[in-house]
C-alpha cells in the first residue's frame, strides 16, 4: 500500500483523537493519500481529511480493462470495478487493479492526487445539490 502508519492516519482523519493519544508533537505531518482496503473487498480513497468509499462490483465478463488509476490494461482476473456513491441519485463507476500497492505505485503521487480529485470533487458537487 503507502507508507502511512496507523498514527498518520488517525492524526490526518481525526486531528483531536490524535492529540489525545499522541500528544501535540512537533512533527510535520504529511497529508495521507493512497487507497486502502477496508471491511470485506472494499477500498478508501483517502485525501487528507477526506474520504470515499469504493464498494467492489461482481466480476462479470472476460475482456480486459484499464485501469482509471495507473492507465495500465489488465485481465478481468487484475482489475475490478468498484462503485462510489455520492448521493442518493449520483454514483461514478471506476476500474483499478486489484494489486492497488503496484498500482499506486506505478500511477504516483500526481496520479492519485488527479483520481482523488475526481472522485471528491463529484462528492461534493453531489452534496450541494
Amino acid at each position: 500500500m503507502s507508507d502511512h502508519s496507523e498514527r498518520d492516519l488517525l492524526r490526518e482523519l481525526f486531528p483531536d483523537t490524535a492529540r489525545e493519544l499522541f500528544g501535540s508533537g512537533a512533527g510535520v505531518t504529511v497529508p495521507t493519500l493512497g487507497l486502502y482496503p477496508v471491511a470485506g473487498d472494499r477500498m478508501a480513497l483517502v485525501s487528507g481529511g477526506q474520504l470515499a468509499e469504493l464498494e467492489p462490483l461482481e466480476q462479470k465478463g472476460h475482456k480486459a480493462a484499464h485501469c482509471d488509476l495507473c492507465h495500465v490494461t489488465r485481465s478481468r482476473s487484475e482489475a475490478g470495478i468498484f462503485r462510489v456513491r455520492a448521493s442518493e441519485r449520483t454514483t461514478l463507476y471506476l476500474t483499478l487493479c486489484l494489486n492497488t500497492e503496484h498500482c499506486q505505485r506505478r500511477a504516483g503521487k500526481q496520479g492519485l492526487e488527479q483520481l482523488a480529485e475526481r472522485v471528491l470533487s463529484m462528492a461534493a458537487v453531489a452534496k450541494e445539490e
